[in-house]
């Protein structure tokens, strides 16, 4: 019997759903997302095999040798990595030699009141929009000494610092995280023949539909500017008023060194363009290519921006904006003797070993997704939901699904891995089933994925385990477990206004814009209604 022939009985069957299923418990219960997803790839090579003793082996051999090495093989995966440890090597030198001080430097200064403190807060944490750690670390232990002077709750600095980090990497044009997120999308593309579209321009599709990092980060403006808090926040923010910023110096000493930004050379001066230049020629860098590669793949003098953006490579375009991005960086430094050759290399080396661990899970993902499309798991979930499951509901279902595995594993990259490879051809193929593949329905595929993304960051800022959760306790100098309890009524407010307003109505036709007015309206209404600003005295 031919090996493809023995396989047959595995295929659109409920053991095709095993993999992602058993990849999504084990990084519940184990709470480590690689050995999750290693196992799952090695369960799906397995049954790939027809299960049994050897095959067992088999599949263990095969899941490093055949299905990792060909996700790791793949041009286009080989440029996302590229892309993104380049991003991560830039980070590295901007720090390094001063420009992204500058920045907050030119922030800090106008901060003369509570208020101010705040919202200068939250503008850099939109500032300093390219890395969610960068901007954790950075925002946090710069604006600490500021927002004590004011007697603003740690609290409340370690709520603004998190809510402005991960929603706002996920969002922004050109981060460390979206070259992840591209290769997460593009690899699901591949899956879908008859959907003709470049991931990174899917990816930007998707941000309107964002609405919980979107709604989140105006939240986080409406608590600065009214000065207005509820629940736990409005308690911290009165003890801190009344008796003075408590400091908390039992925090881990181990994890208080690891926390620890990359810190500017001594001595050199902090100029504010080492930093802004190469982020801006970066993103020009992107969009230019984008046209210079549409144009080309157009060869049409007269086309239309949408049209040659369409046809524009976007896995090259990365490439070419962040080698320009990164060498920019490390020509200003040079030029103006900050750093010598030796010390922007090693700059460069620490901001691309902060994407090491990122881009293991990425191409783990990979595998995973190619182990499910091997299976053909969509299409046997397909056979079995498309006649009962509405495809309006994907989006919140799948928002909800993204949320628990991100909260429950502290990991929204994590989540974002598992999840995406599945959704995507899922979306796409009850959309098909339910005659909704058509130019006017694909917000729902744009929700649906949206909804992994926003999602993942959603539980993700909930989770108490959650990595950017505990750097933005511990640069902010918040006890974690208080900044935990503060913010998450702040998260569940959000989150269910984005459920609620935004993606099922959405979902049914409602435009998106409508959505998220009515939503900020909606969120601000509360704050004015539930929320009080603390005064001196009160207890």
């Amino acid at each position: 019997m031919l090996a493809s022939e023995s396989a047959d009985p595995v295929i659109l069957s409920w053991v095709s759903v095993l993999p992602p299923l058993l990849a999504i418990v084990l990084a519940l219960a184990l709470r480590q997302v690689i050995p999750a997803l290693f196992i799952g790839v090695w369960f799906g090579a397995w049954a790939i095999n027809g299960f049994g003793f050897l095959a067992l082996w088999q599949g263990l051999l095969e899941s490093f040798q055949k299905h990792i090495l060909a996700a790791l093989a793949d041009t286009d995966h080989s440029a996302v990595i590229l892309f993104s440890l380049m991003i991560g090597g830039t980070v590295g030198i901007i720090s390094r030699n001063g420009g992204m001080q500058g920045i907050v430097n030119l922030i800090v200064n106008w901060a003369d009141d509570a208020r101010r403190a705040c919202l200068a807060t939250a503008g850099m944490g939109l500032a300093v929009f390219f890395d969610d750690y960068a901007n954790t670390l950075v925002v946090g232990n710069t604006m600490r000494p500021v927002t004590d002077s004011m007697n603003v709750s740690r609290a409340k600095l370690a709520y603004i610092v998190d809510s402005t980090a991960a929603p706002v990497a996920t969002l922004a044009l050109v981060t460390t995280w979206i070259g992840y997120q591209v290769g997460l999308i593009g690899e699901s593309l591949s899956y879908i023949p008859d959907l003709n579209m470049e991931a990174y321009l899917l990816f930007l599709s998707t941000i309107p539909y964002s609405f919980y990092p979107l709604l989140a980060v105006g939240f986080v403006f409406m608590v600065c500017a009214t000065g207005r808090d509820f629940g736990p926040m409005a308690k911290s923010e009165e003890q801190a008023k009344t008796r003075g910023v408590n400091t908390f110096d039992h925090l881990d000493s181990a994890l208080a060194e690891d926390c620890k930004p990359i810190s500017p050379v001594e001595g050199k001066p902090l100029r504010a363009i080492n930093a802004i230049l190469p982020i801006a020629l970066l993103v020009l860098g992107v969009m230019g290519s984008l046209y210079v590669t549409g144009s080309a793949a157009l060869g049409e003098k007269e086309a239309s921006l949408k049209n040659i953006i369409g046809a524009a490579d976007s896995y090259k375009s990365l490439m070419w904006g962040s080698l320009i991005g990164m060498m920019t960086a490390a020509l200003l430094t040079l030029a103006q003797r900050i750093l010598s050759l030796e010390e922007v290399v090693n700059s460069w080396y620490s901001g691309v070993k902060s994407m090491f661990y990122a881009m293991i899970i990425l191409i783990l993902a990979w595998s995973l997704g190619g182990i499910t499309e091997e299976m053909r798991t969509a299409d046997y979930l397909v056979s079995v939901l498309g006649d009962s499951l509405q495809v309006q509901w994907l989006p919140v279902i799948v928002f909800i699904l993204a949320a628990a595995t991100a909260f429950a594993t502290g990991s929204s990259w994590g989540a974002m891995g598992i999840l995406i490879p599945l959704i995507v051809p899922l979306t796409w193929a009850v959309m098909k089933a339910s005659g909704f593949a058509g130019a006017d329905d694909m917000h729902i595929l744009y929700s649906s994925i949206a909804g992994v993304l926003a999602g993942s960051v959603w539980g993700d800022h909930c989770s108490p385990i959650s990595d950017t959760t505990i750097l933005s306790s511990m640069a902010s100098g918040c006890d974690h477990i208080e900044h935990v309890r503060t913010q998450i009524p702040y998260a569940l407010l959000v989150g269910g206004v984005a459920m609620g307003v935004c993606l099922v109505p959405v979902a049914y036709g409602l435009p998106w814009w409508v959505a998220l007015s009515i939503s900020v309206g909606l969120l601000f209404t509360v704050l004015r209604l539930a929320g009080r600003k603390a005064e001196p005295g009160q207890q």
